[in-house]
């Protein structure tokens, strides 16, 4: 039997044909799965808890702990000003000079009113004493004894009188001397030379005392019941006595070398501002500061006790408020929204979102997903000089000078523990900013204590002026390296293995605390140099072991932790 089909038969039946084949090829074979979402490098820090200084910084002006006004004592011309306006003055200087001849007219007509009663007096005395016989035998009456007393009694009053009228006439006289009674610096004069001074324009200028010098700042009320409210829940910890120190720092930024005491707090608010008045009180012998100069102050003293404190570039910024990428027990990212504290250094301490032992992700987060497979490597802070702000905290720094194959200036010859002279020896890498620390110490070298291959010959002290050629900074107490100290040393161990020149290594000790101590803690600093530059390649016979110096200056405890290495030839 023969079957006949249409046209539109055979085509349905093809497309049914294609449809079948495309069934069976997927079901003969699975999907290509998605690909595996890349993995990011990202540096990271373990958060841990530690207790951090706390370091409020407020805006200050300076003020005059003496301001005194110059005034005249006494009326007359003024001869002429004796002194340079705006130059510092002595106790005692002289500053204005008036016509004295008035004045002495007067002394000299007092000692003659004064020698005239005492010739009375004298007269007198001697009536008395040929009276008082003659009455005893009856030659004389009662009364004329009497007589004689009054007169003589009125005399001795009448030259007393006289001495004070004439000590008085004198006092006049020095009045027209008219002498600074501080230590300052002066301001101009008010009046002219020639001109008459009384009562109504008796001011002639002013003398401010620049050591101590005061800083006036103020704290708002606001800021005041924050820190009760810390205090009272045991997040800030405040010095004990509440002796806090002050740092001023200058308005190029540079840091002043004294530090300071808080001396006087208002004991009320100012209904003005809100805010009450915080006085510090600041050596400052060289006149540095001047009077109505606007600093900055940190108060250093209060901690917080066991804080989480991680890099500030960790902390992002969302719509949501601040968070912080952190790695998951599957090496994954997560963003975690957190609550932030103070700034310390470079340095950010979270207050709420990050517990002690949590990874943190620091740099690497720009293309990071919630999820994200990442790639962890430690993350090393950027070399740079300590930081004012922390008070020497953190991580040990360090800070070196590019050597471009030159020596630094030689050492002048020294024998052994004799001071080389407190010649300045900072690091020419560290920031003006630093100016508590290596700008603003200076040192005393002494010869080498004799380490593993050095010679009396090859070394003496750090002549006047000669940089270091690499300084390594420390954290306080420590005689640890750090990452970034350990690479500066690498550097400067293959220059010295390469032939470069010996290289003497010295510590530093502050005066404050026990010098046994910290001359100590110095050497294993020293040491621990030595060693590095031993393990990065260089030989131990072009290493010189310096013993460790003194420290001269106030505001020294960065420049204690340091350790200074120098070319010697």
């Amino acid at each position: 039997m023969t079957v006949r089909r249409s046209r539109a038969g055979y085509a349905v039946s093809a497309w049914a044909a294609v449809a079948a084949l495309g069934i069976l090829a997927g079901c003969g074979r699975d999907a290509a799965p998605p690909a595996p979402p890349a993995v990011t490098n990202v540096t990271t820090v373990t958060a841990a808890a530690r207790d951090v200084p706390v370091v409020p910084e407020f805006v200050a002006q300076t003020q005059s702990s003496q301001s005194v006004n110059i005034q005249a004592r006494v009326s007359g011309f003024l001869d002429k000003r004796a002194y340079v306006e705006g130059s510092v003055v002595k106790a005692g200087q002289t500053l204005f000079l008036m016509d004295p001849k008035p004045f002495q007219a007067q002394v000299d007509g007092a000692q003659a009113a004064l020698s005239r009663q005492q010739a009375a007096y004298d007269v007198a005395s001697a009536n008395l004493k040929r009276v008082q016989p003659l009455v005893e035998q009856n030659a004389l009456s009662q009364k004329d004894l009497d007589d004689a007393k009054g007169q003589f009694e009125q005399a001795g009053a009448a030259v007393e009188q006289a001495k004070s009228q004439l000590e008085e006439a004198k006092l006049n006289l020095s009045y027209t001397t008219i002498v600074s009674p501080v230590d300052g610096v002066s301001s101009n004069a008010v009046v002219a030379d020639g001109t008459y001074v009384n009562a109504q324009n008796a001011q002639l200028t002013t003398v401010s005392v620049l050591s101590p010098m005061w800083v006036n700042f103020s704290v708002s009320e606001n800021e005041m019941a924050r820190i009760r409210r810390e205090q009272a829940s045991g997040l800030l910890k405040l010095p004990a006595a509440q002796a806090f120190e002050a740092e001023i720092i200058m308005v190029d930024g540079t840091v002043f070398p004294f530090t300071g005491r808080i001396t006087f707090t208002d004991p009320s608010f100012n209904p003005q501002t809100g805010t009450f008045l915080v006085r510090i009180a600041v050596q400052n012998p060289k006149g540095t500061l001047r009077p109505n100069q606007y600093v900055r102050v940190r108060i250093k003293g209060a901690t917080r006790p066991n804080a989480i404190v991680v890099p500030q570039r960790a902390v992002q910024q969302g719509a949501r408020g601040h968070f912080v990428w952190t790695v998951d027990k599957d090496g994954k990212a997560q963003s975690r929204p957190v609550e932030v504290g103070d700034w310390i250094g470079d340095d950010w301490v979270i207050s709420q979102g990050v517990a002690a032992g949590d990874t943190v992700i620091v740099e690497g987060t720009l293309r990071l997903q919630p999820g994200s497979p990442v790639k962890p490597a430690p993350y090393v802070p950027p070399a740079r000089a300590p930081a004012a702000s922390t008070g020497g905290g953190g991580a040990a720094q360090a800070a070196a000078t590019a050597a471009n194959g030159a020596a630094a200036a030689p050492f002048a010859g020294a024998s052994a523990g004799t001071s080389a002279g407190n010649a300045p020896s900072a690091p020419a890498a560290a920031p003006t900013t630093a100016a508590a620390g290596p700008a603003n110490a200076r040192t005393a070298a002494v010869a080498p204590s004799g380490g593993a291959g050095a010679t009396t010959s090859a070394a003496g002290a750090a002549s006047s002026g000669a940089a270091p050629a690499a300084s390594v900074y420390f954290e306080t107490g420590s005689a640890a390296l750090d990452a970034t100290a350990r690479g500066v040393l690498a550097t400067l161990a293959s220059k010295i293995a390469s032939g470069g020149p010996r290289t003497a290594i010295s510590g530093y000790t502050d005066r404050t605390g026990g010098h046994e101590t910290n001359v100590e803690l110095a050497k294993r600093r020293a040491l621990a140099v030595r060693d590095a530059l031993v393990a990065g390649g260089a030989p131990e016979s072009r290493l010189v072991l310096r013993e460790p110096a003194n420290v001269v200056g106030e505001g020294s405890e960065p420049m204690a932790r340091r350790v200074d290495l120098f070319f010697v030839d």
